[in-house]
């Protein structure tokens, strides 16, 4: 009987990430060549696949594809000692083989499983090797089933770009060299949206470059979808543009989405920290009043820490789930509303909150960012958090949290810049908050978000990055933020603001720009420099207590006004957002590029 590839071997790539650890563990006498893509053993040489990118979760699988039938097939050279093991949660790992194995150059050795029983349904299974002769070599392994699909999925790629030429042109080159290897080619296509109409990309059988108006990421994705509907595709994977990813992850997508018995399930990829590759930033997140990332700072190398991950992460997850569009995939037949027009910041949120979606995560599906979430923080983002949190909790009946608690959204967002001595994004998020409470017209009015970029940009003088010329004076510290009593007394005054003189006597510290969102190092502090990761551009601001005076009164209006109207807002939320989130709202919007765009040659986008 035919076997089907579930998984393969993933191995360290150049220009993705090449922290071995996190594909392999490798003792003494063993070793990888990067070049060849391959495993060389000395005699006793060992290499462990409990890995984030290699280990086997049989849990998900078995809970959402009812798998029943698994092998391993190993290519390579050599005599080794072979183990399977099953390494279920709060129990002891099993054998599911130990046996000795001859690979032969061209002859793919299978080894059978048995997978039945209740041991696996918390469980992950690896391999591991120890060679038994010398020059011994692994060039591929795989997971196998002969499990025959429940579904054949046409799976549309979407990506959107904006401006980013150079970062699309490298992840189209590398779609094409996949599609001319990979055996779904057939049932995958790329649908490239140049929100910029700037880049000089050509289409072909595989990829569709589409010309589109910049309404953001919002609707560069609704063009994307609209493009997997009118290619009949039954599911779509919304990606970034330099989809720094494997392409092994989208084979695993693909093929969990063939086996996957509720057809309601959607796959979302992981993103590892700008710097670190072995640290997460996130895999897969909820949401309740803020963005709540999964096992963020979680280290990739660590066995420990990675089969916790996986282990919590089988069971089904809460309704408040989502999944970040930098990579998630869903069945487009399961969608009742398209994207909001929040342009950025908000819609993938969203998109799976209104959405019956079992959002589940692979391990391996990954992607490696390019930017530092932390250092992206600034007032236009901020404006553009605010406003979508309100808005998830007031359209979204499941998300309702009352009166109260929206509004402490709202002041959390404005007092923490006031205590950061960020007045300009006080100034951003009180528009934020007034433009939130205009109601989800003014969202659709407003879906290019260009008048608001132009007011956004016009209001910043002092929060601005600047090129360090000579490195900013050391941190002057009078308070030691770690005295509970100092904590207290900066949060009861927003950080001095209600202390007079403190502008005279408060501490001047510097501080790197990814702890920006953190406040522990700024209580106490009435200067504050934010200097980059490689020290070539500062931004510094400074305690003024008319500036707070202003904003703290902007607030304060504008949160009496919400508490009055709060009723017929919510009313006006939850009526209007499937108006805005609809397929008739986005052929309205996007007619140009529907009517010059499907199929065509070059033109594309991103937010």
């Amino acid at each position: 009987m035919t076997r089907t590839t579930l998984q393969s071997l993933m191995w360290p790539e150049v220009g993705l990430n090449t922290e071995v650890d996190t594909y392999m563990r490798l003792l003494e006498g063993s070793a990888f060549s990067l070049r060849d893509q391959k495993i060389l053993f000395g005699e006793k040489g060992q290499a462990e696949f409990s890995t984030y990118a290699n280990l086997f979760n049989i849990g998900k699988w078995k809970r959402c594809c009812a798998l029943n039938d698994l092998a391993l097939t190993l290519e390579g050279e050599g005599t080794f000692e072979l183990v399977v093991f099953n390494a279920p949660r709060h129990r002891s790992w099993r054998l599911l083989a130990n046996e000795v194995i001859t690979l032969k150059a061209g002859e793919p050795l299978t080894t059978t499983l048995d997978i039945s029983g209740t041991a696996f349904s918390t469980s992950v299974i690896f391999f591991k090797l120890r060679a038994l002769s010398t020059d011994g070599k692994l060039s591929a392994a795989r997971w196998e089933t002969e499990q025959a699909p429940l579904r054949t999925p046409e799976l549309c790629l979407a990506i959107t770009t904006f401006k980013r030429e150079e970062a699309v042109a490298k992840t189209v080159s590398r779609f094409n060299q996949f599609f001319e290897t990979s055996p779904l080619a057939d049932h995958i296509h790329l649908a490239v949206i140049d929100n910029g109409q700037s880049t000089d990309l050509g289409s072909t059988d595989n990829i569709t470059v589409i010309p589109n108006e910049n309404l953001g990421g919002s609707g560069g994705f609704a063009r994307g979808l609209l493009e997997a509907k009118s290619r009949g595709a039954s599911h779509c994977l919304f990606m970034d543009d330099d989809a720094s990813t494997h392409m092994e992850s989208i084979e695993r997508t693909w093929m969990f989405l063939a086996y996957a018995t509720d057809p309601n399930t959607a796959v979302a990829g992981a993103i590892t920290d700008a710097d670190v590759k072995w640290r997460l930033w996130e895999n897969s997140a909820v949401f309740k009043t803020v963005c709540q990332p999964k096992f963020c700072g979680l280290d990739l190398r660590d066995q420990h820490s990675v089969l916790a991950m996986e282990y919590d992460t089988t069971p089904r997850r809460a309704p408040n789930a989502y999944g970040g569009w930098w990579y998630f995939a869903f069945p487009v037949e399961s969608v009742e509303h398209m994207p909001f027009p929040f342009f950025v910041r908000g819609d993938d949120v969203s998109f799976s909150l209104v959405h019956d979606f079992d959002i589940v995560t692979l391990n391996g599906v990954v992607c490696f960012q390019d930017d530092n979430f932390s250092n992206k923080e600034s007032l236009h983002t901020l404006y553009l958090d605010l406003r979508s949190h309100l808005a998830h909790h007031m359209a979204i009946p499941h998300m309702d949290i009352g009166r109260k608690a929206t509004l402490k959204i709202a002041a959390r967002f404005v007092l923490r810049s006031i205590v950061q001595c960020h007045y300009e994004t006080a100034r951003a998020l009180n528009m934020s908050f007034a433009d939130f409470m205009e109601g989800p017209d003014f969202f659709a009015k407003n879906a290019d978000m260009a008048k608001r970029r132009a007011d956004l940009t016009a209001i910043r003088h002092d929060e601005t990055w600047v090129d360090t010329v000579s490195l900013p004076e050391p941190s002057k510290r009078r308070f030691n933020p770690d005295k509970g009593w100092l904590r207290r007394l900066m949060k009861f005054t927003l950080n001095g603001h209600f202390i007079p003189l403190f502008k005279r006597f408060g501490d001047h510290v510097v501080i790197d720009a990814g702890l920006r969102g953190q406040l522990h190092a700024i209580w106490g502090a009435a200067q504050i420099t934010y200097v980059d990761t490689d020290n070539r551009k500062h931004m510094t601001v400074r305690h003024s207590k008319r500036k707070m005076a202003r904003e703290l009164w902007t607030f304060l209006r504008l949160a009496w006004t919400f508490w009055r109207s709060y009723a017929p807002l919510k009313k006006s939320w939850q009526s209007g957002y499937s108006n805005f989130a609809s397929e008739a709202f986005w052929q309205e919007k996007l007619a140009p590029s529907l009517t010059n765009g499907t199929h065509a040659e070059p033109e594309v986008e991103h937010a």
